[in-house]
């Protein structure tokens, strides 16, 4: 068997397997009903200081937040392929000449749009 059909018939299973688990939790599991108690915010057993002590937080912080998950996961690419690039070919060296390139850009994009400034406003 084709180490990609193999693969296709895991990605299958997995998937399969949450949508069943999934599915059997909303079929078969508890339906809890509100009630006033249970909507009452939980401060380490103290009585809440305010009514509402939930502030929506401003729309600038996802932009931080994203470009904060882009360059944590580029960061961890580029350790992954610093370990297993041995011994270093040219192809490989192109590749992560390519790689950096992208990452400079994005640091770019970030820089010039002026992400990080909307949050020391």
């Amino acid at each position: 068997m084709s180490p990609y059909v193999s693969f296709l018939l895991y990605a299958v299973a997995i998937v399969g397997f949450v949508g069943l688990a999934l599915a059997l939790n909303a079929l078969l599991g508890p339906k809890p009903k509100a009630s006033a108690l249970k909507q009452e915010p939980f401060e380490c057993g103290a009585t809440p200081v305010e009514v509402v002590n939930v502030k929506a937080v401003p729309i600038k912080y996802y932009a931080v937040a994203i470009a904060f998950i882009l360059f944590d996961l580029e960061t961890m690419f580029l350790i992954l392929w610093a370990l297993g690039a041995r011994p270093l070919t040219d192809g490989m060296a192109l590749t992560f000449a390519l790689f950096t390139g992208l990452l400079v850009l994005c640091l770019a994009y970030v820089y010039r749009a002026r992400i990080l400034d909307a949050v020391t406003d």
